[in-house]
């Protein structure tokens, strides 16, 4: 008899292609996670197409799905995965959420990709940031922000590996135990062609003694726009780090190489349909997440990383 391990996924939800939802689900139910999802928007497919269209989660409504889960008494989860979110009132709904959840378990586990912006401009309302900084991040254990979103958080500015590794210290004080800059613009002792993430775990040693892991992990670059990896990412350390609960940098090199394979896969079909010399659209960058299936099983460790 094999207990098993429920996610509360609130993201966005696309009739066609791979992002926040769809990102996520197929990627944790392969690797053995039931997957709860409450779909905070549904369009027909992700907003970097020529047309979308959909209707958008109000909070009242989520607090309705919530509600109803909650009535059947089966409101009780290992993890809450959370991404992409415009709306404060939505996100403070969210956070009522995970404080009832972990009351009831208090073992649950809140992985925050809390996305804001990239590149050093915002693509959610400004006044997001505030309802991040001072009641999400509070709740979170396993945060995953860019580099500029975790300049957001702290209101320090990263410019050295050490200016990092301070601001991902500052992330822990205000309530994660893990914290992963998921992209940087730290350049690579490898050259520029590898982009730059970093990870910082506490851990508490069976003897009660603290101690932290701090890793740094070098992904090749591939010249294209992809929309859904975040998730992806996100998605992959939740259920990784359930595996290797206290070893991040393992859970970080089979993350990494699983987008790796998917990115791989992806590029490689997109421009096959393109043409020669074209650059692929939208639709032919769609993940290739089902055909993934078994680089996100096992996936074969492509990338080492750094223990700093």
């Amino acid at each position: 008899f094999e207990m098993e391990c429920r996610v509360l996924s609130i993201q966005s939800h696309v009739v066609r292609g791979y992002v926040g939802n769809k990102s996520a689900t197929f990627p944790l139910q392969v690797l053995g996670f039931e997957v709860d999802s409450i779909n905070s928007v549904q369009f027909s497919n992700h907003t970097g197409y020529a047309h979308w269209k959909g209707q958008v989660l109000t909070a009242e409504e989520l607090n309705v799905l919530y509600e109803g889960i909650k009535l059947n008494n089966v409101n009780h989860y290992d993890y809450i995965l959370t991404g992409y979110t415009r709306d404060t009132s939505f996100l403070e709904t969210v956070v009522d959420i995970v404080q009832e959840l972990k009351r009831l378990n208090p073992k649950l586990v809140y992985v925050c990709d809390p996305v804001m912006g990239d590149q050093g401009s915002m693509y959610v309302p400004e006044n997001i940031l505030p309802v991040y900084r001072d009641k999400v991040v509070a709740v979170a254990d396993i945060l995953t922000p860019n580099q500029f979103e975790a300049e957001l958080l702290t209101g320090r500015t990263i410019s050295t590996e050490k200016d990092a590794l301070d601001v991902m210290e500052l992330l822990h004080q205000m309530g994660p135990d893990t914290v992963v800059l998921t992209s940087t613009d730290l350049t690579s002792p490898h050259g520029d062609q590898f982009l730059v993430a970093l990870g910082s775990q506490k851990m508490v040693r069976p003897d009660g003694s603290k101690s932290t892991q701090k890793i740094r992990i070098e992904m090749p670059k591939v010249d294209a726009v992809f929309v859904g990896t975040g998730d992806l990412f996100t998605a992959m350390l939740l259920a990784w780090s359930h595996h290797h609960p206290n070893d991040l940098k393992a859970a970080c090199e089979k993350t990494v190489s699983v987008l790796h394979h998917v990115i791989k896969r992806t590029i490689t079909y997109a421009n096959g349909m393109a043409g020669p010399g074209k650059r692929p659209n939208p639709a032919q960058l769609e993940l290739r997440m089902v055909q993934s299936k078994k680089d996100i099983e096992d996936p074969d460790i492509v990338v080492e990383a750094t223990i700093l």
